[in-house]
């Protein structure tokens, strides 16, 4: 029997502090219990890969060794991105996988990300893993270990998408030192044009900037390089390789919601009427243009897992969040591989002929906030935002409450809901004016107060 520390069984994964709330022995006794999933859902075999943090490959060791006293073979498919192991639990003979990483989090953290037969593994298929664990109801055996690198094949199906062939491209590529590192090299070194990579090394420390792209500061290299370059663009990823970050040949930064306009206009041109999903966090201008470019949006919650699972269940071929996990089941798989990604964007560059300041200045503009985070009780942060809905809908207000409230008025919209995550409510707004946006600001900032929360200050 063995309990984990409270705060690490999450919402779409597992994460902690090293040494702090996480451990070797935490990592066996996942591997114990998701090995009895998996045998008791009729598989016995699971894929094992890990990023690049110091703590990963004696996690993976004692993921391993778990998995095997549960029963299961274990396949080790080495040192990666997140896509890597998602694609060998796609493409392999197995019924799950395991992907040791501490995403974008600060290199003393680490964590785990689950799949069991090809599909998302969260909510309460997370919390089984904590109830199997702390009760010692687990199966038992001796599985095998079985080394089966799956790199080459990886950066082979990526290459299989690349139909560009320009030879006068300009791009620059940052890893932030991430688990993507290896893969960026090994793909463009087969992609035609320029590429002039920063940070490929994979080093857990990240001594150069944290690799979070969604932060515009974790940027200001790939800027500064494109700007040397001349670049036609820039690519960064995060520390797991699964959310992507790009940068235009100005130098401005194209955000999550806008790269999925790019994108997904892209697939409307070779699937027409096709759903495409977005989180509650992305802008209308999204969900306008892709009504307008005769694609069927649809708004759903954010988070990778319930993105994946909306995907399933309505055939969507792309969808997308804010924060820049990308999903393709158009000739892909359905998961966020940001690797993936920017192939589709180099290609659909060379399709359209535009650039990618182009594609920006085209867009309807808007004003809005960053997204605001704040913290609050995990106590109180589901009933502050019950409490919001109740008192809107006395008011007969336009709310869309897929995940939280997102409230629709002449001058835009205003969103607030809790993190399924973190101890935190999280808040944006949007709006045609200067002017609209200060009155959404007032009526976020009202609604909070009538919950005893203050107005989260802005960046």
């Amino acid at each position: 029997m063995h309990n984990f520390h409270p705060s690490i069984i999450r919402e779409y994964d597992i994460r902690g502090i090293i040494d702090e709330t996480l451990n070797t022995t935490d990592a066996l006794a996942i591997g114990r219990a998701f090995g009895t999933i998996v045998r008791r859902g009729g598989g016995s075999k699971v894929a094992v890969g890990y990023d690049g943090r110091t703590s990963s490959p004696d996690l993976a060791a004692a993921i391993i060794k778990g998995l095997r006293a549960s029963g299961v073979t274990a396949y080790a498919v080495g040192l990666g991105p997140t896509p890597m192991l998602y694609f060998a639990a796609y493409t392999l003979p197995v019924d799950g996988g395991i992907m040791i990483t501490g995403s974008h989090n600060p290199g003393n953290h680490n964590g785990f990300k689950l799949v069991h037969n090809r599909q998302a593994f969260f909510g309460a298929q997370i919390q089984q893993i904590d109830d199997l664990a702390r009760t010692g109801d687990l199966e038992s055996g001796e599985g095998d270990l079985i080394e089966h690198p799956i790199f080459d094949d990886y950066i082979k199906r990526l290459l299989e998408e690349v139909s560009f062939d320009k030879d006068d491209f300009k791009v620059v590529w940052d890893a932030g030192n991430g688990a993507a590192g290896d893969a960026m090299v090994a793909l463009t070194n087969a992609l035609p044009g320029k590429h002039t990579l920063l940070f490929a090394d994979i080093d857990g420390s990240f001594p150069n900037h944290h690799p979070d792209p969604t932060v515009p500061e974790n940027l200001v290299d790939l800027q500064k390089a494109i700007a040397e370059q001349k670049a036609d663009l820039g690519i960064a990823f995060d520390g797991d390789g699964d959310r992507i970050g790009v940068v235009d040949e100005e130098g401005e930064i194209l955000w999550g919601d806008q790269i999925m306009l790019f994108l997904a206009k892209g697939v409307l041109r070779d699937l027409p009427g096709a759903t495409i999903i977005a989180d509650v966090k992305a802008s209308q201008i999204l969900f306008s243009e892709v009504e307008k470019a005769g694609g069927n949006p649809v708004m759903w919650k954010t988070g990778h897992s319930h993105i994946k699972s909306k995907m399933i269940e309505l055939d969507a071929p792309f969808a997308g969040e804010m924060s820049a996990h990308l999903f393709f089941a158009d000739r892909y798989y359905g998961y966020d591989d940001a690797l993936y990604a920017a192939v589709r964007v180099l290609n659909l560059i060379a399709e359209e002929g535009i650039s990618l300041a182009e594609f920006r200045k085209s867009l309807p503009q808007a004003v809005n906030t960053p997204e605001l985070r704040f913290e609050c009780d995990e106590t109180r942060k589901f009933a502050v935002v019950e409490e919001v809905a109740a008192r809107l809908a006395s008011a007969n207000a336009d709310v869309v409450s897929v995940d939280g409230v997102r409230v629709n008025t002449a001058d835009g919209w205003w969103l607030l809901r809790a993190s399924n995550t973190q101890a935190v409510l999280v808040a944006r707004c949007e709006a045609s004016t200067d002017a609209g946006l200060q009155r959404l600001k007032d009526q976020l900032a009202s609604q909070l107060s009538l919950s005893q929360v203050d107005m989260p200050s802005q960046r």
